[in-house]
């Protein structure tokens, strides 16, 4: 039997060679592609795939962000994490998230095939260069000193600095998460008060810095 796979990367490029490498495979079929968060979760419920390739990093809806949904909508799907990221912050928040694997993208193409392949069949894979991190943990969170945005914020003011960081208007950030204009500035208003940025600018480095948004692609 195949594993059934969808692809969620925002690169194009990225998303062809991931392709063309599984579906040279015999036990394992690509289903679906998707270029961010929200659109995988839109393809999770109507390709029910057995494993999801998860980018970190994405416009609209992060890895992490659609990583949290995925598993709490299906639990059956399994999710591998696919990243350029190597630190211990990145790859504990996909791991909390309900990621069962890790994959580095610089890594050599058959940890991925393997990752697919342990997915399938409900066991975990880490690339070497991050299994080191995961050893180590020892409450599976991040200390306190090292609260993430994922400890900090709910998920839909995690989602609204997302998108104001992408330049969103509060208008646009309504619109794209199905909610009012009011909503959306009483989240940031809750924001601020939380976190104690002002500005977009400081809540677009604080997006970076947390890995809620890239800026890229």
């Amino acid at each position: 039997m195949c594993v059934r796979v969808l692809l969620v990367d925002d690169h194009t490029m990225m998303r062809d060679g991931l392709r063309a490498l599984l579906g040279s495979a015999t036990d394992i079929e690509v289903v679906g592609e998707a270029r961010d968060g929200r659109s995988a979760l839109e393809l999770v419920r109507t390709l029910a795939p057995d494993v999801v390739v998860m980018d970190v990093g994405m416009p609209d809806l992060n890895g992490v962000e659609a990583t949290m949904r995925i598993r709490a909508e299906s639990k059956s799907v399994k999710v591998i994490a696919l990243s350029i990221y190597t630190d211990r912050r990145h790859v504990h928040q996909m791991l909390d998230a309900g990621a069962i694997g890790y994959v580095v993208k610089l890594a050599a193409h058959d940890e991925l095939l393997q990752a697919v392949r342990a997915a399938g069949q409900g066991r975990s894979f880490l690339s070497p260069e991050i299994a080191g991190l995961v050893v180590e943990r020892s409450s599976g969170a991040l200390t306190r000193g090292e609260l993430s945005a994922f400890a900090t914020l709910g998920p839909r003011e995690r989602e609204v600095v997302q998108l104001v960081a992408e330049g969103k208007t509060s208008a646009e950030t309504a619109q794209q998460m199905h909610i009012s204009v009011n909503t959306v500035e009483t989240h940031r208003r809750n924001i601020v008060q939380k976190l104690g940025l002002h500005g977009t600018a400081e809540l677009t480095k604080y997006a970076i810095r947390e890995g809620l948004t890239t800026l890229e692609g």
